[in-house]
């Protein structure tokens, strides 16, 4: 899956809510710990209304203000995706973030949550109002 978001900021301030943990938890999850470092292991619970999941996630790419790439998976349950996220200036001054997310083939299919329409569904929601409202406020 890939999406892109446009939003109406610079590279900089929005590098800054992607990989600072105390902008993180003003728009996406409170993480206890992030490092933008590639090795660096970070976890948060999210989920749905019936069911919260441990998400661990291993930073495995870090180029300064252009793109952060990490694996995703849950605690107890087989699986692993990878995300991307990548901060490409505009030439009329906006900024775009493109998402790619794959791998979620390795998911068990007997289990709803881990659809890719709810990781798209999510994606919009977290990207395209969240950090779109905080980013522009």
């Amino acid at each position: 899956m890939t999406k892109e978001f446009i939003y109406n900021t610079s590279p900089e301030k929005l590098w800054k809510a992607l990989m600072v943990k105390e902008e993180m938890k003003l728009w996406y999850f409170d993480l206890e710990e992030f490092k933008p470092e590639v090795g660096f292991e970070f976890r948060f619970w999210g989920g749905t209304e019936n069911r919260q999941y441990l998400h661990i996630c291993r930073i495995t790419e870090v180029i300064s203000a252009q793109k952060l790439c990490h694996t995703w998976s849950y605690d107890g349950i087989e699986g692993l995706t990878n995300l991307c996220f990548e901060i490409i200036p505009t030439k009329d001054g906006n900024t775009k973030l493109k998402l790619s997310h794959t791998g979620f083939e390795t998911f068990p299919t007997n289990n709803p949550d881990l659809d890719v329409k709810n990781f798209e569904e999510g994606w919009n929601s977290i990207l395209g109002t969240s950090l779109k409202n905080y980013l522009e406020a």
